[in-house]
């Protein structure tokens, strides 16, 4: 990262790769010789239209997305699709129920959500234990009559993440917001994926919806039009002027994935990554995670300190080594390191060595 640049540890917007914001600035005048800004470009324009196109081959080779699943582009974020979500499928069964798997403050949010368009039925909820972890399959309470079944993959807020995908026989719809692109992911297992892009994939404004083709069906009637899969895979997310900057630059970011070596290569630097941080938790008595082992987020690595204060300190110091935006979530304090895909290793290993110097210097005190 340049010199000028402070190491942007945070839950998001989050950091882009420093590459990819070079090309956007190359382009940003005069996208490839048209004379025009990238922002200036007409969403029905060719050149728009090759920018829309690459970005959609760039994600299918990325995830080995099968043929059958189309990939949108939508607006409103991942709240947008709290909604949209039940809206196009809480129909699919004459039940019109969803079940949601609740696991921290996103997964409960959307369940909420949800309950204004059908019943929803919580599989299981890890509120009474702080959400510090992911149930075992054998605590879970599936409706097989259930339109879908919900779950969101990494909980920002508390730090939990799913560590294996599993199976079902009704539709499986994931929140991979905060994880998206992160590590290995077998899309075919799923009915429904939708992330938005300001963590891992690009910047704030636009939102991806994988979904398979026979589940885009007649949305419940009160559906608005810009939260309708069927309205926008017919019109290949072109029904309305799309996010058109953020979809370039989560173009670029697919680009830059599948050049560092696709997503095999950044789940073992993202591995790497998180492991330097918890080495430097576990094998100390000054942090403490509260997350289980077996449930503990890559891209959101959670602690807290003896004290509060002390905490304000770390947060104060770091931030004088250009390490900002490390404080928790306001709901639950603490700190909070967000290694998304754009965090470099090297500033990961420089934040691991700060904590251990800041333990040493204030165990003495």
């Amino acid at each position: 990262m340049g010199q000028d640049r402070v190491y942007n540890f945070a839950a998001g917007p989050a950091c882009i790769p420093e590459n990819v914001l070079k090309q956007a600035q190359e382009e940003l005048l005069n996208y490839r010789g048209s004379g025009r800004s990238v922002l200036e470009l007409s969403h029905r324009s060719k050149l728009f239209e090759g920018i829309l196109a690459d970005a959609q081959s760039s994600l299918r080779k990325l995830l080995n997305i099968p043929d059958n699943y189309k990939i949108l582009f939508f607006q409103g974020g991942g709240t947008g699709q709290f909604a949209a979500v039940p809206l196009n499928l809480m129909g699919l069964s004459p039940s019109k129920s969803a079940d949601y798997i609740v696991t921290g403050n996103w997964s409960q949010k959307a369940a909420e959500e949800a309950a204004k368009y059908g019943k929803v039925n919580i599989v299981c909820d890890t509120k009474a234990t702080k959400y510090t972890e992911v149930p075992s399959r054998d605590q879970w309470k599936l409706n097989p009559d259930a339109s879908y079944v919900y779950y969101c993959a990494n909980e920002t807020v508390y730090g939990v993440e799913f560590q294996e995908q599993f199976d079902s026989t009704i539709p499986i719809v994931c929140d991979a917001s905060s994880n998206f692109l992160s590590r290995q992911l077998d899309v075919s297992k799923l009915g429904v994926l939708y992330a938005g892009a300001q963590k891992n994939s690009g910047t704030s404004g636009v939102t991806v919806v994988i979904i398979r083709e026979d589940l885009i069906k007649t949305p419940l009637p009160e559906t608005p039009t810009v939260l309708s899969y069927k309205i926008f895979a017919e019109n290949n997310s072109l029904y309305n002027t799309p996010p058109t900057y953020p979809i370039y630059i989560a173009q670029l970011v697919y680009r830059w994935l599948l050049d560092l070596g696709g997503l095999p290569e950044m789940e073992r630097i993202n591995v790497e990554k998180s492991k330097a941080v918890y080495d430097v938790i576990d094998s100390s008595d000054f942090y403490r995670c509260p997350v289980k082992k077996d449930s503990r987020s890559r891209m959101n690595v959670v602690f807290r300190l003896p004290d509060t204060d002390l905490e304000k300190k770390f947060l104060e110091e770091a931030g004088k080594r250009n390490m900002v935006e490390l404080n928790g979530h306001r709901s639950v304090g603490g700190i909070r390191v967000s290694l998304y895909n754009s965090m470099p290793l090297e500033p990961t290993n420089m934040l691991a060595d700060f904590m251990r110097e800041f333990m040493d210097k204030h165990k003495r005190e």
